[in-house]
């Protein structure tokens, strides 16, 4: 018995520091809009920071480590960088890889890289249409408020 609850209250601490790690970090709205300013978002290829905060809104929900599972290929972290093209997950047949990163390394809380490769997703596409979370959901519309207070 003594043993058991041993290891139970080992486990239980255990998930306890393990489980937040899983979950992400989610940045701030405000704190969002700072790392996008401080890093030229404004005005790159014609678009404003209140775009890129819709788009990470509506694509990640402003957590570093969200993924999601299209069939044939995912997307990874906070701006949902696709394995197809951009990054290498080691699961999607013929990924072109053009940011040449690992998508694991889109989904850490260091979004510098992340930074970087979306910025040439829209460098090449000239703005945010590969983004369906944009082009559905912020594309022609007020997004003041994704930038208000901050």
């Amino acid at each position: 018995m003594r043993k058991s609850m041993l290891f139970l209250g080992f486990l239980l601490v255990f998930l306890g520091l393990a489980l937040p790690g899983t979950q992400g970090k989610i940045i701030s709205k405000c704190e969002m809009v700072k790392i996008l300013r401080r890093n030229g978002f404004q005005g790159f290829e014609g678009t404003t920071v209140a775009d890129w905060m819709c788009l990470v809104k509506h694509e990640s929900d402003y957590n570093t480590r969200a993924y999601n599972n299209n069939g044939p290929s995912r997307d990874y972290g906070i701006f949902q960088i696709n394995s197809k093209y951009w990054c290498n997950d080691g699961k999607t047949p013929g990924s072109k890889n053009a940011c040449r990163i690992s998508c694991s390394k889109l989904q850490d809380d260091n979004i510098e890289d992340d930074i970087q490769c979306a910025k040439k997703i829209a460098r090449e596409a000239h703005g945010l249409s590969p983004w369906y979370g944009w082009k559905n959901h912020c594309r022609g519309r007020d997004l003041s408020s994704f930038v208000r207070g901050c």
